[in-house]
């Protein structure tokens, strides 16, 4: 498991170099990733997997109702006292997990709060893979009802897409700019339905028949 070098001090200190690091299932390790793969892992070693999960969904909630927090977070000129309030603060809304509150006075001490939202994500899909979920994506022009999305998923989790054993996640979001149809992302691979993409080909065509 490749850690960041900033990171490696905090994993260190609360892991015996006697015992056996835990991995993290295979997954993307730019930055963010490589904090979630390490946040993964110290979880993993106090057998905290799911309380941490719970208490980053509870950050994450919080996040997304007060966007200035966002961009505080996201500031490089925060200064070290008014990170301290934040990271106090924010900390609260993780149910004081001890886990999460450590992450936070890192990425605090690295300016690296800004990375708060994308390292949840990526702890969400190392969750999934510990559960032998596989996400898929739907993006659609306008939200999708709750029959429509069960019937997609019912049509996705019975293809060559989904193996034998694992269970499908399936996210609906939204980009007006698709104009219509749908695109499906799985794993590594995209299904690209949408009227934008059959209009881009169809503008191609033509351009290239002049």
């Amino acid at each position: 498991m490749v850690v960041d070098p900033i990171w490696c001090p905090w994993l260190c200190r609360r892991c015996s170099s006697s015992q056996q690091v835990l991995q993290a299932p295979s997954g993307p390790l730019r930055v963010d990733g490589t904090y979630a793969s390490a946040l993964y892992t110290a979880s993993a070693k106090t057998s905290s997997l799911e309380p941490t999960d719970k208490a980053l969904k509870a950050l994450k909630a919080t996040l997304a109702k007060d966007p200035k927090l966002v961009n505080i977070l996201a500031s490089p000129t925060l200064k070290a006292e008014d990170k301290k309030l934040v990271v106090a603060e924010i900390s609260k809304a993780a149910g004081q997990d001890k886990t999460v509150k450590n992450l936070l006075e890192v990425l605090a001490e690295n300016n690296r709060l800004g990375l708060v939202n994308d390292i949840i994500e990526k702890y969400g899909i190392l969750m999934g893979a510990h559960r032998g979920e596989i996400e898929t994506i739907i993006t659609s022009a306008v939200q999708l009802d709750i029959k429509a999305m069960s019937r997609l998923e019912t049509a996705i989790s019975k293809s060559q897409f989904v193996g034998q054993g694992q269970k499908l996640k399936a996210i609906n979001k939204v980009d007006p700019s698709i104009m219509g149809g749908l695109v499906v992302e799985i794993g590594d691979r995209t299904i690209d339905l949408s009227i934008s993409s059959k209009m881009a080909k169809l503008n191609k065509l033509l351009t290239d028949a002049l």
